[in-house]
């Protein structure tokens, strides 16, 4: 496929639609990856739920299934100083949950955690040597970020404001992913956690592309054609897409999720603090209705999660975090290679 209206982002990354599937931690496999690669777009591996040996295990997988240009992304978070009497205080706003599915209180609470960028990360991304690294709440420090480009490859992160997208600009960020306030997930604000400074995409987008010199990859309620050629309109170079990917066979979600995606409607979404302490948008269940989608006991992320364990075994659908971004309409029951080239060959059709 040719014609595109920007070809930047091909050009950077050596891809040949511009097209990013998100790396959506715990939903993304490897199978995922190998198929939006094969259909010209860029795959993108997450690493922030893995550990070293499951990373290196995944991207060995795609390294032998296809040697198109791949994304690996992580998080790059300061871990939380210890609190152990906001957890306690976390654990006892939770108890009457406990109670009633017959959840064991006082057995020790499981650890929730997500991998932050290191030397043992950094050292994954050498051996592989990926053609995209991207990265979620800021960069990590100087010196792993300059290994990271010591290999040769390009460095993406997220910004949810324009101030951020100048810093990642000024920190040497070769592309800024400009991540709508509509977008499943984690939002990756790192220059403030004052959610009043999130704003939609199509704010957001023109706003970053004039404040900036490098591309800029527009993410958050882009889920068909007619979105990828707004963005377009708006100065994106690509864009990235995550929720109509979980829609997929490839992506691993659970029952309860599934279902929910499939019959939630776009107003059902929202920002939520309870299930890693940071906000992520997703489908809203019954921990985020009774307690409030945003609730200042959460613990610090990522370990606001590790309460909730128990009660997600006892009852998933009411208290596991069902990730999500307000285009979930949008999604289609399709493989990901399909997926993939139905877009892009919708969006040549309507650039004509």
């Amino acid at each position: 496929m040719s014609n595109w209206p920007d070809t930047r982002i091909l050009d950077l990354l050596g891809i040949d639609l511009p097209i990013i599937q998100a790396p959506m931690a715990g939903a993304t496999t490897a199978a995922m990856v190998i198929a939006a690669c094969q259909a010209g777009a860029l795959g993108s591996m997450p690493a922030a739920t893995l550990s070293i040996e499951q990373l290196r295990e995944a991207l060995t997988t795609i390294r032998h299934a296809s040697a198109r240009p791949i994304n690996v992304n992580f998080f790059c978070h300061q871990p939380p100083e210890a609190d152990e009497a906001r957890d306690r205080r976390w654990k006892a706003l939770l108890e009457p949950y406990y109670r009633e599915l017959g959840a064991d209180f006082e057995a020790p609470t499981p650890v929730s955690d997500r991998a932050s960028f290191n030397d043992a990360a950094c050292r994954v991304v050498e051996e592989f040597r990926p053609e995209v690294v991207s990265f979620h709440f800021g960069l990590p420090e100087t010196s792993l970020l300059d290994r990271v480009k010591a290999t040769g490859a390009r460095v993406l992160s997220s910004a949810t404001t324009v101030e951020e997208a100048v810093w990642l600009e000024q920190h040497g960020c070769d592309a800024i992913i400009a991540m709508g306030s509509e977008a499943g997930g984690h939002r990756g604000l790192f220059l403030s956690d004052d959610l009043n400074t999130q704003i939609g995409l199509f704010a957001l987008l023109p706003q970053i592309v004039d404040a900036v010199k490098v591309p800029v990859i527009a993410a958050g309620g882009v889920g068909d054609a007619r979105g990828i050629v707004a963005a377009f309109a708006l100065g994106a170079s690509a864009v990235q897409i995550g929720t109509a990917y979980l829609f997929t066979p490839e992506a691993t979600v659970s029952a309860s999720h599934h279902r929910a995606l499939r019959h939630a409607q776009a107003s059902e979404t929202a920002l939520t603090n309870l299930f890693t302490g940071r906000p992520a948008r997703g489908i809203v269940n019954r921990v985020m209705r009774e307690l409030g989608a945003i609730n200042p006991a959460a613990p610090a992320f990522p370990r606001a999660g590790g309460a909730l364990m128990p009660l997600k075994a006892k009852d998933e659908a009411g208290f596991s975090n069902l990730w999500s971004g307000q285009a979930l309409r949008l999604g289609k029951d399709m493989t990901t290679y399909d997926l993939t080239r139905e877009l892009a060959e919708q969006t040549l059709a309507k650039l004509k």
